[in-house]
């Protein structure tokens, strides 16, 4: 491998093509299929996508991997952060988010991919607690913000633990591929604000939590709360998912 991989990009690659008959069942590939995918490092999935879809679409901000992903047949390389990456204007338009996703950027990628419309399943590599995050249920430990844009928007259909031997370097944590499809649109961008505010202070109640954040008065926010059948001392992470989106109504 020519490509030292760098830690300040959370770069771990996938050398070990054996993971890769599970990512094609959970990401339920199929020909007709247009992928997103993030992070593709040295192709090693990329090529195993484009052989099977009808287009790949890759995302990787380190152009130093140029010549591990170039002429990859029926795929288009945009480099630059993810983040920034125009998703709506991809011709043609990727209806799968199939990834190993870059460790440092794994929660906030997921979390705004869910407000892309077009998209309708994921199948990602992430560190295990991340995963377990992801469909977490309230009053745990693992319950957040995440936790509750992902379940406003979908549904698990798979999850597969995976050896820390199928990357390179070999990193310090598990990691997990999980599944998940789209059954509802998501988050508005009201609520988002609302849930990021909630769990801003998780050691705070609720009602404090959004008034320190600038969201609103903790008087509203206490109203807000009592108005969905909520104490005023209860804190975010007891709410479940569809709580929120009560709560935003409640404080308009």
């Amino acid at each position: 491998m020519s490509v030292t991989p760098r830690k300040d990009l959370g770069q771990h690659f996938l050398v070990d093509e054996n993971i890769l008959r599970v990512i094609e069942r959970l990401a339920e590939l199929a020909p007709d299929d247009v992928v997103l995918e993030i992070g593709p490092g040295l192709g090693v999935l990329t090529r195993f996508l484009a052989e099977r879809v009808a287009y790949v679409h890759a995302a990787e901000v380190d152009r130093r991997l140029e010549e591990q992903l170039a002429a990859i047949e029926r795929t288009t390389v945009h480099w630059g952060d993810a983040l920034d990456l125009d998703v709506p204007a991809l011709d043609p338009p990727p209806h799968k988010l199939v990834a190993n996703l870059p460790y440092n950027v794994a929660t906030p990628l997921v979390a705004e991919s869910l407000a892309l419309g077009q998209l309708d399943l994921w199948c990602v590599m992430v560190q295990r607690e991340v995963a377990d995050r992801f469909f977490a249920k309230p009053s745990t430990k693992a319950y957040g913000a995440v936790s509750v844009l992902v379940q406003l928007a979908a549904e698990r259909s798979g999850f597969h633990p995976v050896s820390r031997e199928v990357f390179r370097p070999r990193p310090n944590v598990d990691s997990a591929l999980v599944a998940f499809r789209r059954v509802g649109p998501g988050a508005s961008t009201e609520v988002r604000r609302v849930v990021a505010a909630s769990f801003a202070h998780r050691r705070k109640t609720l009602a404090n939590a959004v008034a320190l954040a600038g969201l609103v008065a903790r008087e509203r926010a206490v109203e807000a709360l009592d108005a969905i059948g909520r104490p005023a001392g209860v804190r975010a992470e007891a709410l479940e998912p569809a709580e929120f989106v009560a709560l935003t109504e409640a404080l308009r």
